[in-house]
């Protein structure tokens, strides 16, 4: 890997293996949003904290195309279409029309079944780390979506987005990003993690979060910078 692409990368992933929070900025063109990343395995209530406190968006989770499949997790898109048919007002509802992308990334929103309501800083953490643990294992379909019946609800507080079947080469949204960078640090390809949004309620300017990353001592990445080293290291 080129080792001007390679040291910030490297910093990035290094955050991840260490429970540290890195900052993500897809790109111009996208979303043009700031998102702050954990992997999955290191959640804990105080990392749902941080998110919802310094952050301000949505916490949700980022897991591999293949680790989904085997869960047997569909697109929203899906659940939406094969509804239809007996409501067919959510016909009209599918995310065709997004400024920034050609669909969404998400799938079915989650509780573990051993939270109460689901929303509190604690049961956010659970929520993530079962999910982390299960999509990980990499147990056989049949196994896997059993478990997930036995440890998981739905509807819950924890929003599931599922890479595009073929990772960057098909989208390079913060899904795409966070999966890939866990892949290059040798993680499991699960992570979770928040939009950066300003006082005035709109997307904190990417300037701004990296001027935070930078005095927190935290990386700081551009999508570009994560489609390259990818790019590099295939």
């Amino acid at each position: 890997m080129d080792a001007t692409i390679a040291k910030p990368v490297e910093a990035a992933a290094a955050a991840l293996r260490a429970g540290e929070p890195l900052l993500l900025y897809d790109a111009p063109g996208r979303e043009g949003e700031t998102d702050i990343v954990f992997a999955a395995r290191h959640a804990t209530p105080e990392r749902v904290r941080l998110l919802r406190q310094r952050g301000g968006g949505l916490v949700f989770i980022a897991v591999a195309h293949d680790a989904a499949e085997r869960l047997g997790l569909p697109f929203m898109d899906a659940v939406l279409d094969s509804a239809a048919a007996d409501f067919p007002a959510l016909s009209a509802l599918r995310a065709h029309d997004l400024p920034y992308d050609s669909r969404s990334s998400f799938s079915l929103w989650l509780n573990a079944r051993d939270t109460y309501t689901g929303i509190t800083d604690r049961d956010r953490a659970r929520t993530v780390t079962a999910f982390g643990e299960l999509a990980a294992a990499g147990l056989e379909p049949a196994a896997a979506q059993l478990l997930l019946g036995e440890r998981f609800r739905s509807p819950g507080h924890v929003p599931v987005c599922v890479t595009h079947p073929d990772g960057l080469a098909g989208r390079q949204g913060h899904t795409e990003l966070m999966v890939a960078l866990a892949e290059m640090a040798g993680l499991p390809p699960v992570t979770f993690g928040c939009e950066m949004l300003a006082d005035d309620g709109g997307r904190l300017p990417p300037e701004a979060a990296a001027a935070w990353a930078e005095a927190g001592g935290h990386p700081f990445l551009e999508g570009h910078e994560i489609v390259a080293a990818w790019d590099t290291s295939a």
